[in-house]
């Protein structure tokens, strides 16, 4: 049964996502930390971490659609494209989460670290902002871009401008903690007067 298009369930799943992604970085960076190889193989851990992360998707992603369909009775679709962008979908996934895994394991003073997650998490809503603007797909033309019929409101524009001043902000704020530190005041002669 459809749900009223009232509904706000959806903003639910947003918060999910949102909580979820938003403590993947610490989360993966601590326990790749913690799964370390050792001076002699610096990387293991990282590695480690990024299969753990392979089989809480193997549990999530794929034992859960699985038992779905049997509890339900429910086949689970397949089309060409359906497979191909899915798949897609799931590279690009695997490929940020290696991507997040090389640049904690890369930031080798501890305040860079602070920098990766709001970097990912701003430069992917503007990607995909930008992806979801000019790519309409249908069945038929999977590869179908242009630009909406209705185009958001100024507001929505704006929104996307502050995403992006406020990943240059970050960025500013990196190179400042890296410029050369500020030489300490003199100390000030204090005379005494008799």
């Amino acid at each position: 049964m459809p749900e009223p298009e009232s509904s706000k369930t959806w903003l639910i799943f947003v918060l999910m996502a949102g909580l979820c992604w938003g403590t993947y970085v610490p989360l993966i960076a601590f326990g790749g930390k913690n799964l370390s190889g050792g001076p002699s193989a610096p990387f293991a851990g990282r590695y480690a971490a990024f299969l753990c992360v392979g089989v809480a998707y193997v549990v999530i992603a794929v034992m859960f659609p699985i038992i779905r369909a049997y509890v339900v009775n429910e086949p689970i679709p397949s089309t060409r494209n359906g497979i191909i962008f899915a798949s897609l979908a799931g590279v690009a996934g695997a490929l940020g989460a290696l991507g997040v895994i090389f640049a904690t394991a890369t930031a080798h003073r501890p305040e860079d670290r602070m920098f990766i997650a709001p970097l990912i998490f701003t430069l992917a809503p503007l990607l995909n902002t930008l992806v979801s603007l000019f790519w309409h797909p249908t069945k038929e033309s999977p590869l179908s871009f242009h630009l909406p019929e209705h185009l958001p409101s100024i507001k929505f524009f704006i929104g996307v401008v502050l995403v992006g001043i406020g990943a240059g902000l970050i960025l500013f704020s990196k190179e400042e903690m890296e410029g050369p530190a500020k030489p300490a005041p003199a100390p000030q002669s204090v005379s005494v007067s008799s």
